[in-house]
């Protein structure tokens, strides 16, 4: 096992959690039908795995795999249909036992968040024994296994409580950071996602130490800049962040899984105005107007590509956001007619407060702006099902993912 020639002294304690839902969609599911117990589950919708128990986990059936491959895989795989309320439901749930341990508590996603527990030790006790409640808590109260990660900084935490899934807890210890990190796969690294590890292991860099033994100048001309100093950093265990509370989002998005058939442009279209129309909503509902544009697209082959546009000035309008998607999306046209799609995403970014939006619009939006408006006004007295544009009526807009509030 690597062993850090350099002694490096804790200058902090291990108060940091990473708490992470096992298998959730799948959890609920379970949880609320016991005939599901012990049996592979796979969540699904449109021909598209969105999470799998880990009973279906153990034939290789994984998240965005197709229903039919997952079927040969697991022919004794339950699939129910997903029911996004009843996860918000459970969400809710669990983060009312994160406030229970703590006020630091920094929501993620609907499934995760890190909490601060520095202080409660005359209180609640050790890191690691509060860690040992909160599952337990969630586990008696809500009914779901939940992982919990305990560490120095935010980036160990979370690689702990994936490396301690799934039902556990991981401590890990500020003088053995290094003998914990260094054995692990360079995808344990956050923000090292599939195209970053095949560029590491084509240069025969497979593990943390690996990256670990590279000069950071090395790093920074196989990966750019940013992701090489970033890297460089985290092998190291190098993560000044705190777990914080109350900061607003830098972006808000929304995305669809589209299942695996083939789609038409008209189909795509569709679901590029369903996207944009309710991250808009959204984006007004919060008081939020952004300028950078960002289309995400995932393959049926699993790869995926990004394409962004920033505006000179922010704007939470559906049609100019709208207008901007539709050519980040007809520059992939090609590239989905060859290799399919199964999921589409929509955000934006570089968000600032929306006091004003309305006053600086410019004339020939005034109207689409009023249209906004009424629409926002609707779902807000009778729901957001009450009323949808009429490009989408009769249309499939395929399945949205539940989100933290805005």
């Amino acid at each position: 096992m690597f062993v850090s020639a350099v002694p490096r002294v804790p200058t902090d304690e291990a108060t940091i959690l990473h708490a992470d839902l096992d298998s959730f969609y799948a959890s609920v599911e379970q949880r609320d039908d016991p005939a599901l117990r012990g049996r592979p589950v796979i969540v699904g919708g449109g021909g598209v795995v969105l999470a799998a128990s880990y009973e279906a986990k153990a034939f290789g059936i994984r998240a965005a795999m197709g229903g039919r491959m997952a079927r040969e895989l697991c022919p004794r795989a339950v699939f129910v249909a997903p029911r996004f309320e009843a996860y918000t439901e459970a969400s809710r749930a669990v983060f009312e036992v994160f406030d229970d341990v703590t006020p630091l508590v920094e929501p993620m996603s609907i499934d995760e968040a890190f909490l601060e527990v520095r202080g409660l030790q005359r209180l609640a006790g050790t890191p690691r024994e509060i860690a040992m409640k909160l599952r337990a808590d969630v586990r008696e109260r809500v009914g779901l296994p939940i992982t919990v990660g305990v560490a120095r900084t935010k980036f160990l935490a979370k690689v702990a409580s994936g490396v301690g899934k799934p039902d556990g807890v991981l401590v890990v210890p500020p003088d053995r950071e290094l003998e914990f990190l260094r054995p692990l796969p360079v995808q344990k690294l956050w923000g090292v996602g599939p195209v970053t590890t095949r560029k590491l292991n084509d240069r025969g860099i497979y593990t943390v130490a690996d990256v670990a033994s590279l000069p950071e100048p090395a790093l920074v001309s196989i990966l750019g800049p940013y992701s090489g100093r970033h890297i460089a950093a985290l092998a190291e265990n190098r993560d000044p962040r705190r777990v914080t509370t109350g900061r607003r989002r830098g972006s808000i998005g929304s995305q669809r899984a589209l299942g695996h058939r083939m789609r038409t442009a008209d189909e795509l279209d569709a679901f590029i105005v369903g996207i944009v129309d309710r991250v808009t909503s959204r984006m007004r509902k919060a008081g939020r107007a952004g300028r950078t544009i960002v289309l995400r697209v995932r393959f049926d082959d699993y790869r995926a590509i990004t394409r962004s546009h920033t505006l000179d000035q922010p704007t939470a309008h559906t049609e100019t956001v709208l207008g901007v998607v539709r050519v980040l999306l007809d520059g992939v046209l090609a590239q989905i007619a060859e290799h399919g799609v199964t999921r589409l995403g929509i955000s934006v970014a570089n968000l600032d407060d929306d006091d004003t939006l309305q006053l600086t619009l410019p004339f020939d939006q005034q109207s689409d702006s009023v249209l906004d408006t009424t629409l926002d006004a609707v779902r807000i007295k009778f729901g957001n099902a009450a009323i949808t544009r009429a490009v989408l009526v009769g249309k499939d807009e395929g399945l949205s993912m539940p989100m933290l509030p805005d």
